[in-house]
């Protein structure tokens, strides 16, 4: 082999490794864009994101009288065409408030990604409401409705027993078993979730709040819920509180049970005794620290949102 050909061979060989090299550069910086784009979108003018993943998906798994028809109905389902996204409300056979295996895995299929099934987990969120506050409600509503399907004769109608003449006479819709429903729907589908004063329910349902939900805010703060949705789920919620705020009261207000009749401290007394009651006063309770603390960490004093506490640097290799 004659030095010039082999000068040529190592030149060959140099270019093609250079090429190699640069080729994987352009392609990690790409890996680097997308993932840009999917974690960090950037606000257009409008205030919209850029780099919107199509696969994101939000679950609301709305529990029963605390807002939630006001919140999806008024807030939700008006933004879908306004921000570009799907709404599926999920009807579950009986009221049911979780999947067995099978469903979940049809559900995975076609609607969402599980980390259990081997795929990305969705976004969690949800409200919680005071337990009495949100059973009274129940239980009037069953008697006298509400305002949203005005008309729709309830299953307890003409029924006009009080709810202290309920725990007087210890009646089914009054039982104290009535107020374990919160935490159950944040606990999941383990056996234990369903047996009413489950000390394991509960902290499962604490955890699961902790380590899956993005946000669970209260009935009582449901504009700084949506406030706050709106600065963490742009995608979604952007215009959300501007929307809120122009709504009439009916509409602000969804199935508003129409009649509600204070109990007596008497009864009062009987509920706060309850073990089943302290068990959900503390989830509730507890769902209500976390809001509060998420909130107070982003709001100022003059009700604006704190700007931005972190930069980026030094970035390897640099980006072009």
């Amino acid at each position: 082999m004659t030095l010039p050909r082999f000068n040529v061979l190592i030149f060959v060989a140099l270019f093609f490794l250079l090429w190699f090299i640069y080729f994987n550069y352009r392609l990690d910086k790409v890996q680097l864009d997308n993932q840009s784009n999917r974690y960090l979108p950037q606000a257009n003018s409008d205030g919209t994101r850029s780099g919107y993943n199509p696969r994101k998906v939000i679950i609301y798994n709305r529990v029963p009288k605390t807002g939630s028809t006001t919140f999806t109905n008024a807030v939700a389902y008006d933004l879908c065409k306004k921000n570009g996204f799907h709404s599926i409300h999920l009807n579950m056979t009986k009221n049911r408030y979780s999947m067995n295996i099978v469903d979940q895995r049809t559900f995975v299929d076609n609607v969402t990604a599980w980390n259990e099934f081997g795929y990305l987990n969705p976004i969690y969120i949800n409200m919680v409401r005071e337990p009495l506050d949100r059973l009274l409600s129940h239980y009037y509503f069953l008697r006298y409705g509400d305002n949203y399907r005005i008309g729709l004769k309830r299953s307890r109608a003409g029924n006009n027993e009080t709810f202290d003449e309920c725990v007087e006479r210890k009646k089914k819709d009054c039982d104290m078993k009535m107020m374990w429903l919160q935490i159950p729907y944040f606990c999941g589908t383990h056996s234990f979730c369903t047996e009413v004063g489950s000390k394991l329910a509960l902290d499962q349902a604490k955890s699961n709040l902790l380590n899956h939900y993005l946000l669970v805010g209260t009935t009582d703060r449901l504009i700084d819920f949506i406030a706050l949705l709106e600065q963490v789920l742009p995608d979604f919620f952007h215009g959300a509180l501007d929307h809120y705020n122009t709504l009439d009261e009916n509409r602000a207000h969804l199935r508003y049970t129409k009649k509600k009749i204070p109990p007596s401290e008497q009864t009062l007394e009987i509920v706060r005794n309850d073990p089943i009651y302290q068990m959900e006063k503390e989830f509730y309770d507890f769902a209500k620290s976390q809001f509060e603390e998420q909130w107070n960490r982003v709001k100022l004093k003059d009700g604006s949102f704190i700007p931005k506490q972190f930069h980026y640097e030094k970035i390897k290799p640099p980006l072009e």
